[in-house]
């Protein structure tokens, strides 16, 4: 990455080249493009209903006082009036014993008790069987999503968002795999801001629904194998090596969350699904559990696109899963303009293919100031179908219009500096376009070699799901136009939204579905990528738009002829 003479003149520099060469304080000045700010996250998801069977119940017990003919102690006279409701219970949480005494007499011997299985977790006087919730949570890598839901009824009452606080140590999972490695301490550090993160989102959902953190008495936590392992404070050293072994698989892990430092109930218990494998994580598994593909006759192909993009290809007969590094473009990474969904960020772009005027949509419908990852897709497409560009991705600047110019590379003006908040005009240049090929070749030769494995075509598969905030705000067309994704009607095509926030919440209220879990990894297939033979040639060929084999994008070779 350079600087042009402009952003020098203008007093931009690289942060990781610059040597202050006086001792003392300094002012950095972070431009706003490069600023942390509220994004446009994706909280909504793909909603399944689930027979609600929860692993944390409450009841409403009256005690017999004993007496000096019948002394017994308070954890056998609780045992005994347990018995009496059908209940038996042979343990308690060490907090539920030490609040025992106290919670008995000032109930006047009635209690509400709560239950993990056949164990006490907690002990509160009177009756609060209504005051019992639950925590759902998607940790991404560039966001976190919390979903708070009341046991009772299994309803939603309150959500809250934020991007994760690790971006700071690096933008991906490699560079935070790098990091958490480097030295001591490190680990900790992305372990420590990410718990206090989730904290802060269970204390905003909880204010928003007037819960007390204390009545969280169940987490359900999901994310990729890298994520995990930091969310636990587990090393993932060696995924950063082939062949990429995780330290905890395709085992669900149960942690005590005052263990990790969440503030939910001392007692709450948090359960992390297991992962397929080294970059195929729990969030694939509950992306897999909302869309129901693993118990459908259909055959479906699920994408979900970020940084790291899983896919998954099958139906109730089995699935294949692989992941592929799409790079940051597809969330505005790596692009020369490009940022985050936040207010100003372009979303959707329309080139008229007479003016080569562009029409433009923002976040927040705010002026410019960048664009984001379905703005960059959007405006490939256009370029693509205009002719601005080729099928190569190579900008043709004997385009009549001022908007196509050569300033260092060739680039294409989306946004001129008078009506924009940037100041400077916004454009797409060739290295731009060459980063959404690489990252959409990517995910369509991950689809492809997938599709190889089960032996199945295109035209068989009767079911894309595009997942997270990626799959939710692009044009559907457009990203078939840039050979995304196989060609199938568009009518297939669906958008699950945060579907692995809707997997967690469906865990975290039915113990059946963790069961399912269980049984759905087994039957999962993973595919790595780097190992496969046929991977280097299917990408080169999906380099070009959309493909270097246009019979296999027939529906959109009409649209570009």
């Amino acid at each position: 990455m350079s600087l042009s003479k402009d952003e020098l003149a203008g007093g931009y520099r690289l942060a990781c080249c610059a040597i202050l060469k006086h001792e003392g304080s300094a002012i950095v000045d972070v431009p706003p493009e490069s600023r942390l700010q509220l994004q446009q996250l994706l909280v909504a998801g793909i909603e399944v209903a689930v027979p609600r069977d929860v692993t944390v119940k409450k009841f409403f017990i009256q005690l017999t006082q004993p007496s000096l003919q019948n002394a017994k102690s308070d954890f056998e006279v609780l045992q005994d009036a347990l018995a009496n409701h059908g209940l038996r219970s042979k343990k308690a949480d060490l907090g539920a014993l030490t609040s025992l005494p106290l919670a008995i007499r000032s109930g006047r011997w009635a209690i509400t008790v709560s239950m993990r299985d056949d164990e006490i977790i907690c002990v509160e006087p009177g009756d609060t069987t209504r005051r019992i919730f639950g925590l759902a949570v998607d940790v991404g890598t560039t966001k976190i999503a919390a979903y708070l839901l009341d046991l009772n009824d299994g309803k939603l009452v309150g959500t809250a968002s934020a991007q994760n606080p690790q971006i700071p140590y690096g933008e991906d999972i490699i560079t935070r795999i790098s990091f958490a490695s480097k030295e001591e301490g490190n680990l900790k550090q992305l372990q420590g801001v990410v718990i206090a993160s989730v904290n802060q989102l269970l204390l905003e959902a909880c204010e928003r629904a007037s819960v007390n953190p204390s009545e969280v008495f169940d987490v359900v936590l999901v994310g990729n194998t890298v994520m995990n392992h930091l969310f636990l404070g587990i090393s993932p050293r060696f995924l950063g090596a082939s062949p990429y072994p995780p330290v905890v698989g395709r085992t669900p892990m149960s942690v005590r969350a005052k263990d990790v430092g969440l503030r939910t109930n001392s007692s709450a218990n948090v359960y992390v699904p297991p992962n397929i494998a080294g970059f195929v994580g729990a969030d694939a598994v509950a992306d897999i559990i909302a869309t129901e593909i693993d118990r459908s006759k259909f055959l479906s192909l699920l994408i979900d696109v970020g940084t790291n993009t899983e896919i998954v290809l099958g139906n109730e007969e089995g699935l294949m899963a692989c992941s592929c590094a799409s790079g940051p473009a597809l969330e505005g990474g790596h692009i020369e303009f490009g940022m985050r969904a936040e207010p100003g960020a372009i979303e959707n772009v329309y080139i008229d293919p007479d003016t080569f005027e562009p029409w433009l949509k923002t976040v927040a419908d705010m002026p410019p100031r960048g664009i984001c990852g379905s703005g960059i897709v959007d405006a490939v497409a256009a370029m693509l179908k205009t002719g601005i560009i080729s099928r190569d991705g190579l900008i043709n600047t004997q385009v009549k219009s001022a908007r196509i110019r050569v300033d260092g590379v060739p680039c294409y003006v989306l946004s001129l500096a008078a009506g924009n908040d940037l100041g400077r005009d916004i454009v797409v240049t060739q290295r731009d376009v060459q980063e959404i090929q690489l990252a959409k070749a990517a995910i369509y030769a991950g689809s492809v070699i997938l599709m190889k494995h089960l032996k199945v075509k295109s035209t068989e598969i009767e079911r894309i799901f595009l997942a997270g905030a990626f799959g939710t705000y692009v044009d559907p067309q457009n990203a078939m136009i840039v050979g995304m994704y196989p060609d199938v009607p568009l009518e297939r095509v669906q958008f699950a939204g945060n579907a692995a926030g809707s997997g967690a919440r469906m865990a975290l209220l039915s113990r059946k579905v963790r069961e399912n879990i269980d049984h759905l990894v087994e039957k999962t297939g993973y595919i790595e990528l780097a190992a496969d033979p046929s991977f280097q040639s299917e990408f080169a060929a999906a380099l070009q738009l959309p493909h270097k084999d246009l019979t296999r994008f027939p529906t959109i070779a009409q649209l570009l002829n």
